[in-house]
């Protein structure tokens, strides 16, 4: 079942044909997550859905509040048998009409979802090996740092990976720095510092990234810095971890010939599920 436009429904006819998203990568969306009935850091997912619309000029409907787009993905997670763990997309796209040029700025929304195994974050022990891919780089631009439905780079490089046996692969920007992986932002542990790029760096603005950012600036005798992260500091690294919504945080165990530890992430999924609890 899915949500179109506020209607539930098992059908999927005519969202293709002339959908702009699909002609022409024109769409934002977000992608959350469901724990007992809630949605997790629901707020800030709307305000960076909101954000995103607006930089893209599209038109905001008068009902696009929080409360309508929280019953909107609860009623369908109840209409799945998913209430309790899931994983939703919430897909905003321009209604269909002209080229590149469209005739309206009008939007539709699709929202669909599916049960997840595991409520609560938890560190997965597997090796998880990552390198760099290199074929096309990211721009530092504010288009950048949105969740937009034109994720053509994250889909060439996830085939790399695959041919290649890793587990991920690490983004580059047009400064050859580290922008993020290919699922979610990338954090590194340094000489006592929590380093993860900023959004000046042309990474995904995420929503998890902002909860370790708050999270870790109040841990005892651990700096945070938004900055630049270079290929060479990969290797120098004591802890290198990725983050996103869905999955928490996934340690990376190697990177090339280095190995990592992951100390500060599992006390931060700590924390994390400690915050869920509460909320």
């Amino acid at each position: 079942m899915i949500n179109f436009n506020g209607t539930i429904t098992d059908s999927e006819t005519n969202l293709l044909v002339n959908n702009r998203a699909f002609l022409y990568g024109d769409g934002v969306f977000e992608s959350m997550k469901i724990v007992d009935q809630k949605i997790l850091f629901l707020e800030d997912h709307y305000f960076r859905l909101m954000a995103s619309m607006r930089i893209v000029r599209m038109e905001i409907p008068m009902n696009f509040t929080m409360e309508f787009f929280e019953e909107q993905i609860l009623s369908l997670a109840k209409a799945n048998g998913c209430s309790d763990s899931a994983r939703v997309r919430v897909t905003v796209y321009r209604n269909e009409g002209g080229n590149y040029l469209p005739v309206q700025r009008s939007v539709s929304y699709l929202i669909n979802c599916s049960p997840l195994e595991n409520k609560m974050y938890s560190i997965d022990s597997k090796p998880y090996e990552v390198d760099l891919f290199k074929d096309f780089y990211i721009t530092k631009q504010l288009l950048s740092t949105l969740k937009t439905t034109n994720k053509i780079l994250n889909v060439i490089a996830s085939i790399y990976a695959d041919e290649n046996g890793l587990d991920n692969c690490l983004l580059l920007n047009e400064s050859k720095n580290v922008a993020e992986a290919l699922q979610g932002n990338i954090f590194m542990v340094l000489n006592g510092k929590l380093i993860t790029p900023a959004l000046s760096e042309g990474c995904l603005n995420g929503v998890l990234r902002k909860q370790i950012l708050n999270l870790a600036s109040k841990m005892e005798g651990l700096e945070v810095e938004e900055g630049e992260i270079s290929p060479f500091d990969l290797q120098k690294a004591d802890e290198l971890f990725i983050s996103n919504v869905i999955k928490g945080i996934q340690p990376i165990t190697k990177y090339r010939k280095k190995e990592f530890g992951n100390k500060l992430s599992t006390k931060l999924v700590d924390l994390l599920n400690a915050q869920i609890r509460l909320s």
